[in-house]
């Protein structure tokens, strides 16, 4: 099939998926413009980014019938094959005994309509059993979950949102399920949808906005020993409860080399849930506490900035810093941010000498031995320092030396964690603080990642007196394996 467009002849073989105006958005040079290599190269790039071919190639000649010099350019596209599947299989160990398999079996259509529109199906499943003394095999933990999208390469929205054509902008559309089993505590199920935009309003930065996500979750079955956690603490009961979250989400990322030495990369990000409900019902006249089909729904505010800073010093030398923080503050509707929306400090990307979960609020902390500590360790206010010197060791292998801060905190007093709320005079000592090194292996496509962190300063008694207050060298050591770099 023939057509003619207005960046040129468009020739497809049929049978094939083809969106008519897809091939000309995507081309850079028109007619009777001067040709450069950056057009072509933008428009290969442009070619390669929609995913539904295997290769493309361009051909320059030279039209010799032409009475002024001029050139033709030749594309040749060819399509790819539309479906693709994955599997993935992993296995995690948590400081809590739990030890288990996982796997994600994904199925994805790249080119549902013929204009590189991507369905993408996907069921993750992992199981974990508890090991030790006094575990029970009939005790077990397991998850599983359904994610769909649909997303389209262009921005399916009104023309005033600015935007820059040299990408692809992006129109997103899910609908996930989840059904989280702690036998020790509780059955929740979590089903949400959502909308979202994603473009670039400029060449260094790039936009995302959720105007809508709408999220319900669901208790279905809490053992005794979690309703006398929640009955001792009605934070976590609040965090817990079944509840509707409709959100609105917006992020802003800012990301350029200043210099052949400096790189920075900035993002912002806020949210909010449940305040067009709130005022739909207020100008109802609804009073008190407002429902959703029977259900309470969330109302609440979050943000959080991150900046990093990257430093070459020679070669490959590089030092790395970053600053990281944010605050969640409910109110209206709400008493508590729901437990899923509340920071955590920890793990492989954090402080890396503690354990995810394992830090804060404050200088509040459990005994590992108490039950309900998994649930108290998170906060509605977070800040987090890192710095890290990373350098070559050979070929793809690589070496880092770094130095965490952080911690999190409570914004409201909570009588049933003291020392949790955040003060001005204690901020500093509240910072848990811990140093390490690490391996990279970077192969390019993939960074395998092994960080030993060793701890210099919990925020919580310990024991031990001065700024140096770890129990043991040896229990103040924490390993971690990740993939891609921290920040």
């Amino acid at each position: 099939d023939t057509i003619q467009t207005k960046r040129g002849t468009l020739i497809q073989m049929k049978p094939s998926k083809l969106r008519v105006e897809m091939i000309p958005e995507c081309v850079s040079f028109k007619t009777g413009r001067t040709f450069t290599v950056r057009q072509m190269d933008r428009t290969h790039t442009r070619l390669s980014r929609l995913g539904i071919f295997s290769a493309i190639s361009m051909d320059i000649q030279q039209d010799t019938l032409a009475a002024t010099p001029t050139l033709d350019v030749l594309i040749d596209c060819t399509f790819d094959s539309p479906l693709e599947t994955s599997i993935e299989i992993g296995a995690s160990y948590k400081s809590n005994n739990y030890i288990g398999p996982g796997a994600t079996f994904s199925v994805t259509n790249k080119n549902l309509f013929g204009g590189g529109e991507q369905l993408s199906v996907a069921l993750n499943g992992s199981y974990e059993w508890q090991t030790g003394s006094g575990s029970s095999s009939l005790l077990n933990s397991y998850e599983i979950g359904l994610n769909s999208s649909l997303a389209f390469p262009r921005l399916i929205a009104p023309k005033f949102i600015p935007r820059k054509n040299k990408n692809l902008n992006w129109t997103r559309f899910a609908l996930n399920a989840d059904l989280l089993n702690r036998p020790h505590y509780f059955k929740m199920a979590k089903f949400d949808a959502s909308v979202s935009y994603d473009w670039y309003p400029s060449k260094y930065s790039s936009s995302s906005f959720t105007p809508l996500k709408f999220s319900y979750t669901k208790l279905i079955h809490t053992t005794e020993a979690f309703e006398e956690i929640i009955k001792e603490n009605k934070a976590i009961e609040q965090s817990f409860r079944s509840q509707y979250i409709p959100q609105v989400m917006y992020s802003y990322n800012y990301s350029r080399a200043i210099d052949k030495d400096n790189t920075i990369n900035f993002n912002v990000s806020v949210q909010e849930a449940g305040n067009i409900f709130w005022g739909i019902y207020e100008v109802c006249g609804s009073k008190g506490e407002k429902t959703l089909f029977g259900t309470p729904f969330s109302q609440f505010v979050k943000g959080s900035v991150q900046l990093v800073y990257d430093r070459r010093l020679m070669g490959s030398h590089h030092l790395v810093t970053r600053i990281a923080t944010g605050a969640a503050h409910a109110y209206g509707n709400s008493s508590q941010v729901p437990y899923s929306e509340q920071f955590y400090v920890g793990g492989a990307n954090s402080v890396r000498a503690f354990t995810v979960r394992s830090v804060g609020p404050g200088s509040y902390h459990v005994d590992k031995e108490t039950a309900n500590g998994y649930f108290d360790q998170t906060g509605t206010f977070k800040f987090e320092f890192n710095t890290e010197y990373r350098f070559p060791i050979y070929g793809p292998l690589g070496g880092a030396l770094f130095l965490d801060a952080g911690n999190i905190w409570l914004l409201k007093d909570d009588p049933d964690r003291p020392g949790g709320k955040l003060t001005g005079s204690r901020f500093f000592k509240d910072l848990a603080v811990g140093t390490g090194c690490g391996l990279r292996f970077d192969i390019g496509m993939i960074v395998v990642r092994g960080d030993l962190g060793v701890g210099i300063h919990a925020p919580y008694e310990t024991g031990k007196s001065g700024y140096y207050n770890m129990r043991s060298f040896g229990k103040s050591l924490a390993f971690h394996l990740a993939i891609g770099y921290p920040f």
